[in-house]
This record gives C-alpha cells, sequence and structure tokens, in this order.
C-alpha cells in the first residue's frame, strides 16, 4: 500500500480549463470534438515556446503553477503513447526518403519534456519519465511515493496523452481527446492505494484513469473506487 496526500492539481484539455469546466465535464462527461486548441505557455519565453510540441505545452500548463515557489520538486512524467504525432512525422520522412531533422528527433524520445523542464526552470532534483500500460498513473505514483518516502518534502506528477494521428487509430483507443493532469503530491494519508490481482465482476472504466481520477477528486461523496488492467486492481481509498 502507498500512502499519500494530494496538496494541489490542475488539469487541461480543449476547452476544459478552469476547475468549473472540468466540473461541468465530470457531471456529463463526453468526448470532446476534435481541434488542434493548445493550453496557453505564455509564461514561458517566446524561443523557449517555439520548441514546445501540445504534449509538452500540455504538461507545462498543469505543472507550472503547481511548481511556483516551490525548490527542489522531483517530477515524474507519465504518458503511454508519448509524443505520437512528432514520432509520426519522423517515420514519414523516413518513408519518403526525406532527410530527417535532428531537433525533430531529440524532442520526440519519452524524457524530451522532463529535459525541457529541467532546463527551463534551471531545476536539477530527481526527474523520471515513464511509459506504463492503461495503469501508468498508478506506476507514476509508485515512483512519485518512493520518493517522499525518501524524504522529499513534495514530488510533482504529470499525466498527459497526446490525441495520436489517425493512422494509430487501430492501435491506440485509449485517448479520447488530449489531456493533462498534474498533481501535487505531499507525504500522508488522506490517500491510500492497494494492488490486487484478479478482474472477476469488475467493470473495465470508460475514461483513462487519470480523467476518472479527476472525476473522483471533483465528487466529494465518493470514498473509493477500484481501477483494473489486465489483472491488476488498484484500490483507492481516500480519508477525509
Amino acid at each position: 500500500m502507498i500512502n499519500f496526500n494530494i496538496a494541489a492539481w490542475r488539469a487541461w484539455a480543449p476547452g476544459l480549463d478552469t476547475v468549473a469546466d472540468w466540473q461541468a465535464w465530470s457531471q456529463h462527461p463526453c468526448v470532446l470534438a476534435a481541434n488542434s486548441a493548445a493550453p496557453d505557455v505564455s509564461f514561458l519565453p517566446a524561443m523557449q515556446r517555439r520548441r514546445l510540441s501540445r504534449l509538452a505545452r500540455m504538461a507545462f500548463c498543469v505543472g507550472w503553477p503547481l511548481a511556483e515557489g516551490r525548490e527542489a520538486l522531483p517530477l515524474v512524467f507519465a504518458s503511454r503513447h508519448g509524443e505520437t504525432p512528432r514520432t509520426f512525422d519522423i517515420l514519414s520522412d523516413l518513408a519518403a526518403d526525406q532527410p530527417l531533422s535532428p531537433t525533430q528527433f531529440s524532442l520526440s524520445v519519452h524524457n524530451a519534456v522532463i529535459g525541457l523542464w529541467s532546463i527551463m526552470r534551471g531545476e536539477t532534483s530527481e526527474m523520471t519519465a515513464i511509459a506504463a500500460a492503461g495503469d501508468g498513473l498508478e506506476h507514476g505514483l509508485i515512483e512519485a511515493c518512493a520518493l517522499l518516502n525518501e524524504g522529499a518534502p513534495a514530488v510533482l506528477l504529470i499525466i498527459t496523452e497526446e490525441q495520436p494521428p489517425e493512422a494509430y487509430a487501430r492501435c491506440i483507443d485509449d485517448v479520447p481527446f488530449p489531456y493533462a493532469v498534474g498533481l501535487l503530491l505531499t507525504p500522508g494519508e488522506q490517500w491510500q492505494v492497494s494492488l490486487a490481482s484478479g478482474t472477476a465482476g469488475i467493470e473495465q472504466a470508460q475514461w483513462p484513469h487519470a480523467l476518472n481520477l479527476l472525476r473522483q477528486l471533483l465528487d466529494k461523496q465518493q470514498r473509493s473506487f477500484q481501477h483494473t488492467w489486465k489483472n491488476r486492481v488498484w484500490n483507492w481509498q481516500h480519508s477525509l
């Protein structure tokens, strides 16, 4: 079992930026219409913003305000699919015998976001980028709680997914729309998460678990819930 507090959170998706926006969505969840909207990261210098993909902008949008005023803040970045648009562009150029852009390649790797975060914030604390399966949120929590147990006063956990290109539609079916969720975790026992095995009788969730967690954070009534992936059952408990 792991224990932690969620001191603060932020989330972004196209058209969903404020707590009120997410409150409305959580009451009537739906798939958002596809669009190219990107979050506002005007707090960054223009030259730095130019290098950021939408995935990176989403991560910075939810993470930067949570990190304000905090020094030596470890970061755990979790994304199952990562920079699929950049990767697809690189593969398309390769298939067409076009020259590959070293910059595009360097920004397509899975730890590019935390590298940019470290440079732009001057942050030298521990940072981890993970690509887990459908329970990447829980794997990110395990990593974050390990850092808390080592003495970190807080850890920033960012979960984000980009809408994949249409060519990946048959392979990627768990990203209903682009989204990012940032959680500022601190030591405590407000939340407990434990792992069990077996999925008999447990209904699979309709939404990615990071989005379901947002619904739980906004619903003050429900104290416990489960998330299953394959044969793993994650039991969540919230102590008010």
